[in-house]
């Protein structure tokens, strides 16, 4: 199997730190062909990353592949152990998945200030806030997500907190992790956690990498 997969991606990020939680060797990591023209949609039509080849089927769709994955590779649990908890689990990725990475990039023409549309930016920022306000109330009160254990909650989690860390303020707006003491906690925990460390690393790298390249034009 090989994963295409990008650095600053958060969607292939999440795929990627679930694969080093759950120490998966056999699966290579690719750069998308043609990404960056759009040929990629020839590989897989959605055209977006990660996508999983299983021997020529391409499975689109970060959480779809999460879920490919863990039904490959059970052990160990990245779900939960009680139903209780995979719905906990579920929760947390999603609010990570929905409210705030999917409201950053809507939201990321808004980093042009010469382009800038203030009342956009606001309505995506208010969601992007309003999705830490519910992990004050979902987020467990230990080093991960939820439970003891590294879970896809972290997985998702992770790479969403990079960017509203890195990311979000280039909007001319606060970092919203801050003032929310249960997250900041958190990401303050987690980074500690060496397969977190890890993919945090690679975004880092695939960060400076685009800033680069804008930079020079």
């Amino acid at each position: 199997m090989k994963l295409y997969t990008g650095d600053l991606s958060p969607y292939s990020a999440k795929v990627r730190l679930q694969i080093y939680a759950k120490g998966i060797k056999d699966i290579a990591f690719v750069p998308p062909p043609a990404f960056m023209t759009g040929g990629f949609a020839q590989t897989s039509p959605l055209g977006r990353i990660p996508a999983l080849d299983v021997n020529g089927d391409v499975i689109p769709e970060s959480e779809v592949i999460a879920q490919y994955i863990e039904e490959l590779y059970p052990q160990p649990n990245l779900l939960g152990t009680t139903p209780r908890a995979r719905a906990q689990v579920r929760t947390v990725s999603r609010i990570a998945d929905i409210y705030l990475l999917n409201n950053t990039f809507m939201a990321l023409p808004q980093a042009r200030r010469a382009t800038r549309n203030d009342a956009i930016r606001d309505l995506f920022v208010a969601q992007i806030v309003r999705g830490m306000k519910a992990l004050e109330h979902y987020l467990g009160d230990g080093a991960f997500a939820v439970g003891d254990s590294i879970s896809i909650a972290d997985c998702t989690l992770v790479p969403a907190l990079f960017l509203a860390q890195d990311v979000v303020p280039t909007f001319d707006v606060p970092n919203p992790i801050l003032g929310c003491p249960k997250v900041e906690r958190y990401w303050n925990a987690i980074q500690t956690n060496e397969h977190a460390a890890r993919v945090l690393g690679e975004m880092t790298r695939g960060l400076e990498e685009r800033r680069a390249m804008m930079k020079s034009g």
